[in-house]
């Protein structure tokens, strides 16, 4: 592990994930550049080929045929993440800042999931997931909207 936790004395240790595999980024990146009716389908062919690849999986939730579609993979996007966190130093507590680049495939999913629950009348898992971004990000929604 070579960079898991930065211990900080002010607060809570931070996690930052590591990229994601170049292979897999760069695969995602030629997707999104299809047309919008061949996206989804080559989405679907890199998270297959990656299926630890966050960012992948939330993009697949942003494109969606419907909101429990949508829900299904930002919920795996999500549980791959923590995943991660943990494999990363990650006990349960602790910031996983959108700053870092590397941390923003997990937190797109986590907030696609709050959404989707919100969609279909899931409320506690919307409340859950909200609090549980700001406990991540204080910060969050990150200023620029770019979730």
């Amino acid at each position: 592990m070579s960079n898991p936790i930065n211990l900080r004395p002010s607060g809570p240790p931070e996690t930052v994930l590591p990229p994601a595999d170049a292979g897999a980024a760069s695969q995602l990146a030629a997707a999104l550049q299809l047309t919008e009716a061949d996206q989804r389908a080559a989405i679907a062919e890199v998270v297959s080929e990656n299926p630890r690849f966050m960012s992948g999986w939330a993009e697949l939730g942003d494109r969606g045929r419907d909101t429990i579609e949508a829900y299904a993979a930002y919920r795996v996007g999500y549980h791959r993440g923590l995943d991660a966190l943990r494999a990363n130093g990650w006990r349960g507590s602790g910031y996983v800042r959108w700053s870092h680049e590397s941390n923003r495939g997990f937190l797109r999913a986590l907030a696609g999931l709050a959404r989707t629950a919100q969609e279909i009348g899931e409320t506690d898992e919307w409340e859950r997931c909200e609090l549980f971004l700001r406990q991540l990000d204080p910060g969050w929604p990150p200023s620029d909207g770019t979730y």
